[in-house]
């Protein structure tokens, strides 16, 4: 048991430690900066950041959420993103172990998680990250023994499809954009890493957490059916569900439809 707490902790500081890298990466991204260089400043004063004031979780409740050189506040987002990572590290490797299929998974899942807060910021979807993800979804289909390739195909046309499908019939009947494209490429990446299954698991959730989260912003906002809403932070979320226990569920309700039968 101390052995597996050992562990345990290894992964969350792991995975903390990625989290602060998508910090960056949901900084600077969506400005077409370099994730790497230069080394990471206060945005409020432009004073480089010591190595002691970054570490993952520790340096923010050190500083009280404030940069040292300036005192300016640090949001509770950058905290609140290293321990998400850090938890979806320790999910993963509960869920798959110390495998092949975890590590890619874990990539998935941080992406994901890049993707989701980029989207709430600036309401777009970087192709930086979706078309690798594709890409990674179809060579992990050659290796991974659950996923063939093909599986990754159906699901890049199923879930690329889908949403095109969706947004070309709304511009149609509403006469302006309703679903963006990187919404569509966003899916067509998580078809490639869980298959057509998963892009109907991922969907639905999507929709039913987004249709319920879009009323309680209607209510709070009173803009009606004028409250803009990014989906791709839902999408993200219906995938990682998916990763962790979708096909069980899915399991479990073709078998109850069976049993009710």
């Amino acid at each position: 048991m101390p052995e597996r707490i050992l562990i345990d902790v290894i992964l969350f500081i792991f995975g903390a430690c990625v989290g602060s890298f998508l910090n960056v990466c949901i900084h600077r991204i969506p400005a077409n900066r370099s994730v790497l260089r230069p080394r990471s400043r206060c945005p409020a004063c432009d004073h480089f950041i010591p190595f002691y004031d970054n570490i993952p979780l520790v340096s923010y409740f050190l500083l009280k959420g404030r940069c040292r050189s300036c005192a300016a506040s640090i949001p509770v987002r950058y905290p609140l993103v290293e321990l998400l990572t850090g938890l979806l590290a320790l999910s993963i490797s509960i869920r798959y172990g110390f495998s092949f299929q975890g590590g890619v998974f874990f990539i998935f899942v941080s992406a994901l998680l890049t993707v989701a807060f980029i989207d709430i910021d600036h309401q777009i979807i970087p192709d930086v990250i979706t078309l690798p993800g594709i890409l990674l979804g179809l060579g992990a289909g050659a290796f991974l023994p659950e996923m063939k390739i093909v599986d990754s195909l159906l699901g890049i046309l199923s879930g690329g499809g889908v949403l095109l499908a969706v947004a070309v019939l709304y511009h149609a009947l509403a006469k302006r954009e309703g679903m963006g494209g990187g919404d569509i490429k966003l899916l067509a990446m998580i078809g490639a890493m869980i298959g057509w299954e998963g892009v109907l698991f991922t969907l639905f959730t999507a929709s039913l957490i987004g249709a319920l989260s879009g009323v309680l912003m209607m209510l709070r906002s009173r803009k009606g059916l004028k409250t803009a809403l990014p989906f791709g932070p839902f999408l993200s979320l219906g995938a990682m569900a998916y990763v962790h226990l979708g096909p069980e569920m899915i399991h479990w309700y073709f078998h109850l439809g069976r049993s009710s039968g």
